[in-house]
């Protein structure tokens, strides 16, 4: 027996109105490898088989199964999910069922308002609540000016500045991994995650040392787990994103981006393109020094790649089919004409 109850696994009465009063046991996926899960309950680890193959579940799921075998995912109260790259890339489950995302970034070169942005409106998407961990506070003199370089961000979100080396210091985000919660922690490699998860778990995970230059470092998480915290919570590490490609996230970027949102309603057009036109509000805003024109720029720039990457696998591979079929045509009038 473990000595956690379904309660501290993170079950609640969304999961509990899913399930028939006589069904069997659930369980809370902990890893997702190639033809299997490692799934919890209070009586421990079990390892599952899945029928229709591991894609569709996410650490953090919770699963019915049959003996072994997995027989139904159950809804989830949010999901952190990302598009992959290239064109026939679905979407890859980043975590399920997580309470705060842990948006880790550090007092120093690896701060960056525009990727701070897209992990807030992929929190915001996701319906769970952003944090924004910066790390490295005691390599700043101003670390507090990091803190409310981030928050000017969104309302929703809350920033603390730490030492990851420090346990006293890391222990300030226990309130967000105490019994039935779950955080999970995403950012690029070398930011601190790994000091961060051996500090909240007491765990001795290998960490990497990052180049001065550029504040990058090498991937350290190589996979995502659920992992039990000190504070009787739970965690889920992620690797370090070097690209975090969004879609179907129209939603979070209302949400992230409501102070432009909101402006734009009040624009004597309803198509108002926030340019030239006359009777701007979002122009008005930033002639007026209420709004920072960059934040402009970023949500158009947001709203253009949401609306290309939301797009179908049909309907991408037919757009990418009608333009290798014109750079054909091209190509064979081009060599008719040096024919003639």
């Amino acid at each position: 027996m473990t000595d956690f109850s379904y309660a501290d696994l993170g079950w609640t009465a969304h999961f509990a109105r899913q399930c028939d009063a006589g069904s069997t046991s659930p369980l809370r996926v902990s890893e997702v490898h190639r033809s299997t899960v490692t799934a919890l309950s209070p009586t421990g680890p079990h390892q599952l088989m899945v029928p229709d193959g591991t894609g569709k579940i996410a650490v953090g799921d919770w699963v019915l199964a049959n003996g072994e075998t997995i027989t139904r995912i159950l809804d989830r109260q949010s999901l952190i999910k990302r598009r992959g790259a290239g064109t026939d890339a679905r979407e890859q489950l980043i975590a399920a069922n997580i309470t705060t995302l842990g948006i880790v970034s550090s007092c120093n070169a690896d701060f960056n308002e525009r990727r701070l942005e897209r992990y807030l409106v992929l929190a915001a998407d996701a319906g769970c609540l952003p944090l924004v961990i910066l790390t490295k506070a005691d390599q700043t003199d101003e670390p507090m000016e990091y803190v409310r370089r981030a928050e000017r961000l969104s309302l929703l979100l809350t920033a603390v500045a730490i030492d990851a080396t420090d346990p006293m210091e890391v222990r300030r985000l226990h309130p967000w991994c105490r019994a039935g919660e779950t955080l999970a922690l995403v950012g690029s490699s070398g930011v601190g995650k790994t000091t961060i998860r051996n500090a909240l778990t007491g765990e001795a995970a290998a960490v990497q040392d990052i180049r001065e230059s550029d504040a990058k470092g090498r991937h350290t998480t190589t996979s995502r787990a659920l992992v039990r915290t000190t504070s009787g919570g739970w965690l889920i590490d992620t690797p370090g994103m070097r690209a975090l490609r969004l879609s179907d996230v129209s939603e979070g970027i209302e949400t992230v981006f409501a102070d432009i949102e909101e402006l734009a309603l009040a624009c004597r057009f309803s198509d108002c393109a926030h340019g030239s036109e006359p009777g701007c509000a979002v122009r008005n805003a930033i002639d007026g020094g209420m709004l920072d024109p960059d934040r402009l720029r970023r949500w158009r720039k947001l709203r253009s790649e949401d609306m290309r990457n939301s797009e179908t696998i049909a309907q991408a591979r037919a757009r990418d089919k009608s333009f290798g079929k014109m750079i054909k045509g091209v190509m064979k009038q081009k060599q008719k004409e040096r024919g003639d």
